[in-house]
């Protein structure tokens, strides 16, 4: 498999990939098709400043995002105890993946991995039911993602 070297673009089919979430269960993206849309969110790091407030922010609005019968899913290179520690410590009632070992693959399929970093780009892919890539913003490491636009391109995605 050729690993992307720029962010996956929209009308692409969205990798199939299998991982484990918090709970060491494993999540596997087809899994939603002809089911539901997902909303994947990759992030560089668990308890970092932006990331923590990210995550709090879907938590807030999970429900407006459930509301369009989408999946919501976090990945980030962190291993599966760091993200139980994470989601416990923070209340996040939502899949956060593990993309730990080996290290980076599924975040590198989506074009998204920071080889300087060793961890996720800030980006953020909304998938139809299809496994089509319906939608994608990359934001800068330090800048948080609008939760409304986000909410704007699931509606778009899904109508």
């Amino acid at each position: 498999m050729t690993t992307p070297t720029e962010p996956l673009p929209v009308g692409a089919t969205a990798p199939d990939f299998t991982l484990r979430d918090q709970f060491g269960q494993d999540t596997t993206l087809s899994s939603y098709r002809g089911r539901k849309a997902v909303a994947l969110l990759f992030y560089p790091f668990a308890f970092s400043g932006v990331c923590t407030g990210e995550m709090a922010g879907i938590r807030q609005r999970l429900e407006q995002f459930l509301t369009f019968d989408t999946e919501v899913l976090a990945i980030s290179c962190d291993p599966v105890y760091a993200l139980r520690a994470f989601a416990d410590s923070d209340g996040l009632n939502f899949g956060l993946l593990s993309d730990f070992w080996p290290h980076g693959e599924t975040t590198r399929a989506f074009g998204v991995f920071d080889e300087k970093l060793g961890a996720p780009r800030r980006s953020s892919f909304v998938i139809d039911p299809d496994g089509v890539i319906r939608w994608s913003v990359h934001s800068a490491p330090h800048v948080g993602r609008d939760m409304e636009a986000h909410l704007r391109q699931l509606r778009a995605a899904l109508d």
